[in-house]
């Protein structure tokens, strides 16, 4: 009967720890923890589908026709031939790459993840393609 008690004691004691661990194991919220940078594809570069939709959710507030003058110091990124400019000149990937010398993008917001960051760049080293 003792050797019972201990059994299910001990058992007790391995279901809460299987609780506790469950419940805390997924507090992870940044997105390079969720996605670790093994799982970036950065193969086939687009701008329609890869790069398009990061300045779209990143830089669009900003800088597009309408508000540009106001809070985007003028540059206008809403569309290929826009961004090109920048790619052209160097200026995108040192802006999002928080180069020194470059003032960092986006403006008095977190740099973009670094899966983010690696598409524009191989999107960038591809020629930056209209696809």
């Amino acid at each position: 009967m003792k050797s019972l008690f201990k059994r299910n004691k001990f058992s007790t004691v391995v279901i809460m720890c299987g609780i506790l661990f469950s419940l805390f194991s997924c507090a992870y919220e940044k997105e390079e923890i969720l996605y670790p940078p093994g799982d970036c594809n950065t193969l086939l570069p687009s701008y329609s589908l890869m790069v398009q939709p990061i300045i779209s959710a990143n830089c669009y507030s900003c800088h597009n026709t309408t508000n540009s003058a106001v809070s985007g110091g003028g540059y206008q990124l809403d569309s290929y031939a826009k961004l090109k400019v920048f790619v052209d000149n160097g200026k995108l990937v040192g802006v999002i790459s928080h180069t020194a010398g470059f003032s960092p993008m986006p403006k008095n917001s977190a740099k973009l993840s670094d899966c983010n960051i690696n598409k524009i760049k191989a999107w960038v080293n591809a020629g930056a393609p209209n696809n």
